[in-house]
């Protein structure tokens, strides 16, 4: 599947665009997301996903998000520490910037 590559562009110059040092990179068919050298979070088939600590995932799930899955010999693997960003999230650029800064810590503290 290809790149949503306005999805991104949305997202990296719009949304997150005041977050210090922000870059990103192809990975597979999306765009890994940094802050300096540390990998925070992905744009895949238009979602954002962002790293999660313990504490937080109460709060995805709490809007109903779920982790990062996908299929992998036959089967579908998740991981547990990337969640999905919510749609009121995204519509919040304040709150989305205190999630990805959250997320770069929880990068952190690994």
């Amino acid at each position: 599947m290809a790149r949503d590559q306005g999805f991104h562009d949305y997202i990296v110059y719009d949304l997150l665009s005041e977050l210090p040092d922000l870059r990103s990179r192809g990975m597979f068919d999306g765009h890994g997301l940094y802050q300096k050298d540390t990998f925070f979070g992905f744009v895949n088939e238009g979602v954002l996903y962002l790293k999660t600590g313990e504490a937080d995932r109460s709060e995805y799930k709490e809007y109903g998000s779920a982790p990062f899955s996908y299929p992998r010999a036959g089967k579908t693997a998740t991981l547990h520490t990337y969640w999905a960003v919510p749609g009121e999230i995204l519509d919040d650029p304040p709150r989305l910037l205190e999630w990805a800064e959250r997320a770069i810590q929880a990068t952190l503290d690994k």
